[in-house]
């Protein structure tokens, strides 16, 4: 290494460890002068030789790069939500489901729940490669550039990390930073941020990253993900994450007892607001990985996890009137439309009056004094009425009879709370809803389609369900509001590229009442064609993994209309996937028909969510749980003692890793 190239990488190293210092730690080591003037003098060195540029030099942090359009990047691991629980007794029936499943005894990791944008951050050999939005938990979007302007994101890690890994935490906005910002917007005549989580999750959309790099971002971090990073507990991941030069928030806790945890989010409960970031609740992890694997995942969430949530903030205004909403199924949803009040840092003008069944409960009028609630929901709810300034002259509220868009009179099915319309065919809001869930990010994800050209489409005649989507023309669109020549091509190029989507996705995104994303999958990769579900009875659904009855009534509906048919019919004539393909059979058997398969313990061939693929590729139902239901037992290393004595007393076979794999061959 030359003279200069040594400068450069010594005024580097310097700079990263009082950034770390000051950022990090908290600990500022040098004047921010003599910090200025360290970071000129490297900027002008890298100026004179860009021959030694590193995208990963303090000098990067003032962003300047512009991102126009964002890339969508699907997470090598899947960026799970949780699980929320509002009470002891909650946490207590989630320990109790643990137990069931884990042996041993458990220890928590409580750790606090802070109110910002999730990220997912990439380091390989040290070096940070990628941050990514959490998006739909499945893929999101790539906004390294932005996320490179926070101090306190290291760009080059210390220590014994590991080769590669991810790391997931919160960009947030300090309360001080946060009121600074309102300040000078004030100054400048412009409309103060109404909170700091949207303003931190605004911020990392913004295309210019030298914006970025203004605000007073913080990245906290508190999960690593990979495989094999030799580290036996979450604890230990917190303290090996602030060895690696990560700002990882002190405020966690063992715990050995839900008696421990709840003292955790007593403390907390009344002391957040001292903290310098929003915080809503406590997160509880089981602490041992090895039981983390054990549980694995539902759904939606963690089994090992748990998201405590601080009791929501309430406020009292007035009901102004209430009107209805018409959903995508023709549900009625009845909303509350309020006097403007403040509520957890936003301006509530609406809140869900849920059903029929609420309104009379609460006897909700017009004019009436209500308590509105907001705990982490988009929409807040209304908790109860001031019956103490209710007028005299007040009226109970009659619920409306007809739909209040296509005045059809509305039905309500024995044991469901919602009224329907049922004018499926003809009512605008239920027809724009359906082609919008079908454009969706998590169904056809339709790039240059949003959710009001959808409606400008059907107000103008030119689509009437989402096949008609495939038959629509440049010359079509471009007439309409707001669409330029650009907008236009991007509109009709994306629903051209929509059509290589997966068949599960297109099965979701067909709005079929109760199929979501989880039931789509189970049914796609059970059937392989929608020809098979087409031909399948109710009786034959109800027999696959987790399809019930009212899922099965609701599929074998969805195509008794003969509409639908048609629909299908016309969408395999664009050229949509409507089966799945060569490459996603490709591997798959039915070697394991009919086996329901419990896994348990440590594996050295395969990983646990490999042997999980291979069983429900090859026909197997993986459990979580051993009962006289199981087929048999993958026993790995480490296999907890209680699972082995209850196998024992079922008669349920344990195989190794090796035989299970043979019997594959």
């Amino acid at each position: 290494m030359n003279t200069i190239e040594q400068q450069i990488e010594d005024l580097r190293k310097e700079l990263r460890l009082h950034n770390h210092n000051y950022y990090v730690l908290d600990n500022a080591t040098i004047s921010d002068y003599d910090f200025d003037l360290k970071l000129k003098e490297l900027q002008s060195l890298e100026a004179k030789h860009p021959e030694f540029f590193d995208a990963n030099s303090p000098t990067q942090r003032v962003g300047g790069e512009v991102t126009r359009n964002f890339e969508t990047v699907v997470h090598e691991h899947r960026m799970y939500s949780l699980d929320n629980s509002y009470s002891r007794e909650d946490l207590e029936d989630w320990e109790k489901r643990i137990k069931k499943l884990v042996d041993g005894e458990v220890q928590y990791t409580c750790e606090l729940k802070y109110d910002g944008a999730s990220i997912s951050l990439t380091y390989e050999h040290g070096k940070l490669v990628k941050a990514v939005t959490r998006g739909d938990g499945f893929q999101g979007d790539n906004v390294t550039a932005n996320v490179k302007t926070i101090k306190s994101v290291p760009l080059q890690l210390k220590g014994d990390y590991p080769s590669k890994f991810d790391i997931r935490g919160e960009i947030i906005l300090p309360f001080e930073g946060f009121i600074k910002m309102n300040e000078e917007r004030v100054v400048l005549g412009e409309e103060p941020y109404r909170n700091p989580r949207n303003t931190a999750s605004g911020s990392l959309k913004l295309q210019d990253s030298a914006e970025v790099a203004k605000r007073p971002l913080e990245c906290l971090l508190y999960n690593l993900t990979s495989n094999n990073l030799g580290i036996s507990t979450q604890f230990e991941s917190l303290q090996k994450a602030r060895d690696w030069g990560f700002k990882v928030p002190k405020a966690a806790k063992l715990a050995n007892s839900i008696d421990e945890v709840l003292e955790f989010v007593n403390y907390w409960d009344s002391h957040r607001h001292d903290l310098p970031y929003e915080t809503d609740g406590v997160v509880v992890k089981v602490n041992n990985l090895q039981q983390q694997e054990e549980l694995g995942y539902t759904a939606k969430a963690p089994r090992w996890a748990m998201a405590y949530k601080f009791k929501a903030e309430q406020v009292s205004t007035r009901l102004n009137t209430i009107t209805y909403q018409v959903g995508r199924t023709g549900a009625i949803t009845p909303v509350a439309n309020l006097e403007p009040v403040e509520l957890a840092g936003t301006t509530v003008k609406r809140a869900s009056l849920h059903n029929a069944d609420q309104i009379e409960k609460l006897d909700i009028r017009e004019g009436d004094t209500v308590y509105v609630e907001k705990g982490g929901e988009i929409i807040p709810k209304v908790l109860g009425v001031d019956l103490s300034k209710r007028k005299a002259d007040s009226e109970p509220t009659k619920y409306i009879t007809n739909c209040p868009e296509c005045d059809t009179e509305l039905i309500r099915k024995e044991g469901e709370a919602q009224h329907y319309c049922p004018n499926y065919n003809g009512c605008n809001p239920q027809i724009i809803g359906r082609i919008q869930h079908f454009i969706s990010r998590k169904a056809m994800d339709i790039d240059g389609l949003g959710g009001e050209t959808v409606a400008l489409l059907v107000n103008e005649g030119l689509i009437n369900n989402y096949s008609d989507l495939f038959q629509l023309t440049k010359d079509q669109v471009i007439p309409l509001e707001r669409m330029a020549e650009k907008s236009a091509d991007n509109l009709i190029n994306g629903i051209s590229e929509s059509k290589n989507i997966p068949f599960e996705r297109v099965l979701y995104a067909l709005g079929i009442r109760y199929v979501g994303e989880t039931v789509a999958k189970k049914l796609a990769k059970h059937y392989k064609s929608i020809d098979a579900i087409i031909g399948a009875s109710q009786e034959e659904l109800v027999n696959v993994d987790e399809i019930g009855v009212k899922i099965a009534e609701s599929v074998t509906r969805f195509f008794e209309t003969q509409e639908n048919i048609d629909i299908i019919n016309r969408l395999k004539g664009f050229g949509v996937q409507l089966q799945m393909s060569e490459e996603q059979l490709s591997g798959q058997t039915d070697k394991l028909k009919g086996d329901i398969v419990v896994v348990s313990g440590v594996f050295y061939q395969v990983s646990r969510n490999e042997l999980k693929k291979l069983i429900e590729n090859n026909g197997g139902k993986v459990s979580s749980s051993i009962s006289s239901k199981t087929s048999y037992i993958v026993a790995g290393d480490k296999m907890g003692p209680s699972k082995k004595t209850k196998a024992e007393t079922l008669g349920i076979a344990l195989i190794s890793e090796e035989k299970f794999l043979q019997k594959l061959i």
